[in-house]
C-alpha cells in the first residue's frame, strides 16, 4: 500500500466526494471516499491513517481555487486526492455557459493549484478523472468529458502522482450493464457507482 503509518489523506472535490459530509453524513459522507477509508481500514488495521473530507458540492475548479489556501494546503496533507471537472464541463450543457470552465483553463488552473499544494506542503498528490456515466463516447458531453480527464492524466504524468482512471472504471462496467444501474442522470452514482469509483482508487491505493 502507498500510505503509510500516521499520514493524513486529505480528498477534495465536487459533490461526489461531499456526499453529504457538511451535514448528516459528516464526517466523511457516504460515498466512494466511506467506502475507500472502510476498505483501506479493514485491510490494513496495522496502519493508523487520518481521513479528511473536502468536498463541495456544484464545485469547479474555480471554485476550489477559491477555497484552495484553507481546504487543501491549510489542511497539511501527506496525501491530497483531487477529482473535479464534472461540473466545469456539465454547466455548458445545462444551459450555464458562463459557469463552465473551458479546458484551457480547467488545466492552467489545476496545474496551479497542484503545485501550490506541493510546494507549501510537500505532498504527495493523488489525481482522478472527471467523468461522464455514458457509453457513448460520441455523446458531446461524453466527448468533452473525455477530453477534460485527459488533462487530469497530462498532470498525473506531470508531477509523477498515481492516476485513478474513474472513466476507465465506468467504461469497464457499462460494456456489461446499463446506466442506469449506476446513477440515474448520469453523474451522481448510487452506492453501485460509488463502489467503482471507490474501487478504481483502491486497485491504485493498495495495488
Amino acid at each position: 500500500m502507498m500510505f503509510e503509518a500516521d499520514q493524513r489523506i486529505v480528498f477534495i472535490g465536487d459533490s461526489i466526494t461531499d456526499c453529504g459530509r457538511r451535514d448528516v453524513r459528516a464526517p466523511y459522507g457516504d460515498g466512494y471516499l466511506s467506502l475507500v477509508r472502510a476498505f483501506v481500514t479493514a485491510r490494513h488495521p496495522a496502519t493508523p491513517l487520518a481521513w479528511v473530507n473536502r468536498g463541495v458540492s456544484g464545485d469547479t475548479v474555480r471554485d476550489l481555487a477559491a477555497r484552495w489556501d484553507r481546504d487543501a494546503i491549510g489542511e497539511r496533507p501527506d496525501w491530497l486526492a483531487v477529482m473535479i471537472g464534472i461540473n466545469d464541463v456539465w454547466r455548458a450543457f445545462a444551459g450555464r455557459p458562463a459557469e463552465a470552465v473551458p479546458l484551457p483553463e480547467y488545466e492552467t488552473t489545476l496545474r496551479t493549484l497542484l503545485r501550490r499544494a506541493v510546494d507549501a506542503t510537500g505532498c504527495r498528490l493523488l489525481l482522478a478523472d472527471p467523468y461522464l456515466i455514458e457509453p457513448d463516447r460520441t455523446d458531446p458531453q461524453r466527448a468533452e468529458s473525455d477530453r477534460y480527464a485527459a488533462a487530469v492524466a497530462r498532470l498525473a504524468a506531470e508531477f509523477g502522482a498515481p492516476h485513478v482512471a474513474t472513466q476507465a472504471a465506468f467504461d469497464e462496467v457499462l460494456a456489461v450493464s446499463p446506466a442506469s444501474l449506476w446513477a440515474d442522470d448520469r453523474i451522481h452514482p448510487g452506492l453501485p457507482g460509488h463502489a467503482v469509483i471507490a474501487d478504481a482508487f483502491l486497485r491504485v491505493i493498495t495495488g
